[in-house]
């Protein structure tokens, strides 16, 4: 039996999480998303994982209370990457659940917020995680989780 340390350990586990409309990437407005599909995603985030030592969890959910739920489940997992897309700007729910986790939590959008409409400047989530990145397309989930891997792992 393993001590009760090692037990304790943060795991190796990174659940990237996706909100609402990120099921129809590369068709919802392609001009503003690009031509990639979520499944493009999962394989970039997969690919990137492994090369971290990342096992990756990747769901995407158009509710808020199940994207709570997500976030609430990541407990003990050594990151989230965060793609909440219009619930960024309108949930307190889910940054309440970002902060009781204790998660470190990296906040992505694939296009650039703050050249987008005044509403989608201002995030609930933003406050309560790592750091925020966005405009880079699926990218952002790439650099989200080279982020993460900065990060010392949390006790």
């Amino acid at each position: 039996m393993e001590p009760a340390a090692d037990q304790s350990r943060m795991s190796d586990t990174v659940h990237v999480l996706n909100g609402p409309n990120l099921n129809l990437l590369g068709t919802r407005e392609p001009g503003i998303y690009g031509a990639a599909t979520l499944a493009d995603v999962e394989a970039l985030c997969r690919a990137e994982g492994a090369a971290l030592g990342f096992e990756i969890h990747f769901r995407q959910t158009n509710s808020e209370g199940a994207l709570v739920d997500f976030i609430q489940e990541a407990r003990g997992a050594r990151g989230i990457v965060l793609n909440a897309a219009a619930y960024t700007h309108t949930s307190v729910a889910l940054r309440d659940a970002v902060a009781a986790v204790g998660v470190p939590t990296i906040e992505v959008h694939l296009s650039n917020v703050f050249a987008r409409e005044a509403f989608r400047h201002h995030s609930f989530l933003s406050p309560v995680v790592r750091g925020v990145i966005c405009g880079f397309g699926p990218q952002s989930y790439v650099l989200g989780l080279r982020a993460l891997a900065s990060l010392p792992p949390t006790p």
